[in-house]
């Protein structure tokens, strides 16, 4: 199964990790893979609160472009292709039932990695019955019409309107 969360609200993660979390409780076992996010700390890392059958690695280098970047994006382009490569040798692996693929909507948008890449590996995945979360505003067409289950978090209200920043705990 594939299910799509995407949309310019906040939440699509936190969807995510939500569902990580009622799979483990039905014994299963869930890899989260993050693009895009860099090596600032988040609550998801907190190793101590992860359920049985959670494991969660970070790929990314940060934002893309934005915020002070100042990587080449040939750097932000080979960590999305590693994390990429990572998400193909796990599903491999026959270590997981779920993987959860953490702003690969954005790192595709980005054209850090490609769209005949996500088609492998949506198939493959397909074939090994291994079910796949993706996340990230701006999915692309062609996702959307090849997944099982597609959520839009939409941005009705948020407080980023007003000026306050991002709060440890509910925003990351």
């Amino acid at each position: 199964m594939l299910v799509v969360i995407t949309g310019d609200g906040k939440g699509k993660t936190t969807a995510a990790l939500g569902q990580a979390l009622r799979s483990c409780g039905d014994g299963r076992r869930v890899l989260m893979l993050q693009f895009i996010k860099g090596p600032w700390k988040s609550g998801e890392d907190n190793k101590e609160v992860w359920p049985e059958g959670f494991e969660l690695r970070k790929g990314g280098l940060g934002f893309v472009g934005i915020l002070g970047d100042k990587l080449p994006l040939e750097k932000h382009i080979e960590a999305a292709g590693k994390t990429l490569g990572e998400a193909f040798s796990e599903l491999n692996s026959g270590g997981w039932d779920m993987i959860i693929l953490d702003e690969v909507n954005v790192a595709l948008d980005l054209d850090l990695i490609e769209l005949r890449e996500l088609r492998r590996l949506i198939d493959e995945a397909h074939a090994k019955k291994i079910d796949l979360v993706f996340t990230g505003r701006g999915a692309v067409k062609e996702i959307i019409e090849r997944a099982d289950i597609v959520s839009e978090v939409r941005d009705v209200k948020h407080v980023f309107e007003k000026g306050v920043k991002a709060r440890k705990g509910l925003d990351y």
